[in-house]
C-alpha cells in the first residue's frame, strides 16, 4: 500500500465512542453515518463583537445536509487527532482562518436524516471571535453569513428545514451556553 493511500485511510478514520465517552475504536465516516455508530464529532461557532454568529451554507458536494445553513464549521476529529485540533483544522480548512477557541460543552444526540443516514454523535462545541470576512472554501462552503442569535432563533422556527439538525438541536437546548460567551 502506498504511503498515500494509508493518509487517506487514516484521514477517513473517525473515532467510536463507547457508554463512558471513551474512544472504542475508528469506522470510515459512511459506514458510521450509514450504521447510526455513535462518534465523534466538533463544531464550532465564531462570533464577533457584536455578538453575530457566522454561518456557513453547506456545499451542494456534502453527502448529506448539503447545502443547509449551519454554524461555523463542523467536522469529524481524526485518528489520533483531539477534538481541539479537529476544530482548528475544520476552521481552517473550511473558513480559511483560524482564532482562539475554547471548548464550551458536548452532547450527544441521535437523529435520522432525509436521505436514510444517521446521526448518532458526540458533538463537541467551541466558540471564537473573528472579526474579518472568511475565506470560503467551496468544496466545503456555498456560502456564508453573520446573523444575531435572535434572528437565528426566528429564522429556525420559520425555516427549519433550511437549517442542519445539530444546529436546531444546539439552539434549542444549549443556548445559554453560546449566549454567556464574554468578549
Amino acid at each position: 500500500m502506498n504511503v498515500k493511500k494509508k493518509k487517506q485511510d487514516h484521514e477517513n478514520l473517525i473515532p467510536l465512542i463507547g457508554i463512558k465517552n471513551q474512544i472504542v475504536g475508528f469506522e470510515k465516516k459512511e459506514k458510521i453515518h450509514t450504521e447510526g455508530l455513535l462518534h465523534s464529532a466538533v463544531s464550532v461557532f465564531i462570533f464577533n463583537l457584536e455578538n453575530d454568529l457566522m454561518l456557513q451554507k453547506r456545499s451542494s458536494k456534502k453527502y448529506h445536509s448539503s447545502l443547509l445553513w449551519t454554524n461555523t464549521c463542523c467536522s469529524h476529529p481524526r485518528k489520533n487527532e483531539s477534538v481541539l485540533k479537529a476544530a482548528h483544522r475544520c476552521l481552517i480548512e473550511e473558513m480559511g482562518f483560524d482564532c482562539f477557541l475554547e471548548q464550551k460543552f458536548s452532547f450527544t444526540y441521535h437523529e435520522f436524516l432525509n436521505n436514510g443516514l444517521i446521526e448518532n454523535e458526540l458533538d463537541h462545541v467551541f466558540v471564537g471571535f473573528y472579526e474579518k470576512s472568511p475565506i470560503i472554501n467551496f468544496k466545503e462552503v456555498d456560502n456564508w453569513k453573520w446573523i444575531s442569535l435572535n434572528e437565528l432563533i426566528k429564522s429556525i422556527h420559520i425555516h427549519p428545514n433550511s437549517y442542519t439538525i445539530w444546529l436546531k438541536i444546539i439552539v434549542k437546548n444549549y443556548l445559554n451556553q453560546l449566549k454567556s460567551i464574554k468578549i
